[in-house]
Formats: structure tokens, C-alpha cells, sequence
């Protein structure tokens, strides 16, 4: 039995990086996830999530299936408000409770937004 603690400990040694080693690369390329609001073409809004903002908005925008069924049935759309996290749980989150405001709170973040103010 002995033998085979010595075995897996080596294994996971051998595989799994320490804690040391993993945190200088997620130093080097920290992840951002970005919550954004879209305004369609017939005055709603949709919030959504994503890592990568740009190539999301090129989906929405193309109308490919990974776009979501919602925007497809717009004709155009304009990015009106976007925050940036470190973590996905936070944008999560964030996502989930702005869908749950009215569009009147909607409206007054995207102004604030526009304002300067936080």
C-alpha cells in the first residue's frame, strides 16, 4: 500500500503544477470577462457575458448560431454599456442581477455611464 502512496504522489508531483509555479502565469496573462448591454435597432436591450468582447459582438453581429437567438431577430444593435471583471463568477453575477432591473434602471446606468459618474 505503501508503494502505491509513493506512486501516486510522485505522479501528481510530476503533473500538477504547485502553486508557485501556476501563479507568475496568471500574472502574465490575466483573463477579463466583460459584462456589456446592447441596444437593438427596436429600442430593448439585451445584456449578456463574454471573455472576449470584440469577437462576441461579431457573432451578435453576423448572426452565426453562437449568437444568441434574441439579437438574431434584430436588424442592428449598438454597444451602449460594457464593465470588466477578473472573475467569471463576478460577471455572472453582475449579468444576472442587471437582467433582473427594469428597463428604466438600465437606462439610468447607461446614462450615469455617459455622465462620468460611477
Amino acid at each position: 500500500m505503501r508503494k502505491e502512496m509513493v506512486l501516486s504522489e510522485w505522479w501528481a508531483k510530476s503533473w500538477v503544477k504547485s502553486k508557485d509555479e501556476v501563479e507568475p502565469e496568471l500574472k502574465e496573462w490575466p483573463m477579463n470577462y466583460y459584462v456589456y448591454i446592447l441596444r437593438t435597432s427596436f429600442n430593448t436591450f439585451y445584456t449578456g457575458q463574454t471573455n472576449n468582447l470584440e469577437k462576441r459582438l461579431k457573432e451578435h453581429k453576423d448572426k452565426t448560431r453562437k449568437s444568441s437567438k434574441y439579437m438574431r431577430s434584430f436588424k442592428s444593435f449598438e454597444l451602449v454599456y460594457c464593465e470588466t471583471y477578473s472573475t467569471l463568477s463576478k460577471a455572472l453575477k453582475r449579468e444576472a442581477a442587471i437582467k433582473k432591473w427594469p428597463k428604466t434602471y438600465k437606462l439610468k446606468l447607461i446614462l450615469n455611464q455617459e455622465k462620468g459618474l460611477p
